[in-house]
């Protein structure tokens, strides 16, 4: 298990759709603990694997106050959301130093391949449910400020590249 460098935006393969899982494999297994070790070292609430150049449909959150209950997901799909709402500063170790307010469905229900590879359906509330959204997002290609209007992303992508 070992934390790996998080690829630096705009590498393309964060604009890229990351490839479904076949199945669960103690490969599969070893990618989720490394992510887990990234996710902490970071740190952060969740990890998508593309986040860190491995282009497949994996995910780890982690929104305990303990730490160490990390979901591990394949293949995850948002199957029901709502009613509700919830605004959360959100950032990415792929583009340090910037944060943007982003409002995201609360609950989500979320079907998903665990680390059994048996497909499961869960209910996320709260912090949970934006970091699940977030990492989603991810492995469709997209970054949190693509929920952005076009003048504010714009000015976070112009503060990110003054930070660096």
């Amino acid at each position: 298990m070992t934390a790996r460098p998080c690829i630096p935006w705009p590498d393309k393969r964060l604009r890229t759709p990351a490839e479904p899982v076949a199945e669960v494999t103690d490969e599969i297994r070893g990618i989720w603990d490394d992510m887990i070790d990234t996710m902490e070292a970071v740190p952060g609430v969740g990890l998508a694997a593309p986040q860190i150049g491995v282009m497949l449909r994996l995910a780890v959150v982690d929104a305990s106050d303990e730490r160490g209950f990390a979901v591990r997901l394949a293949n995850p799909e948002i199957v029901a959301s709502g009613p509700g709402t919830r605004p959360h500063d959100e950032g990415s170790p792929n583009l340090p130093g910037v944060h943007a307010r982003i409002v995201r469905p609360d609950p989500v229900v979320v079907a998903f391949t665990d680390h059994h590879g048996l497909r499961v359906r869960r209910e996320f509330t709260g912090l949970w449910a934006t970091s699940v959204q977030h990492q989603i997002d991810h492995l469709n290609g997209r970054m949190y400020f693509d929920n952005l209007s076009k003048v504010k992303r714009d000015m976070l992508l112009r503060k990110a590249r003054k930070a660096t």
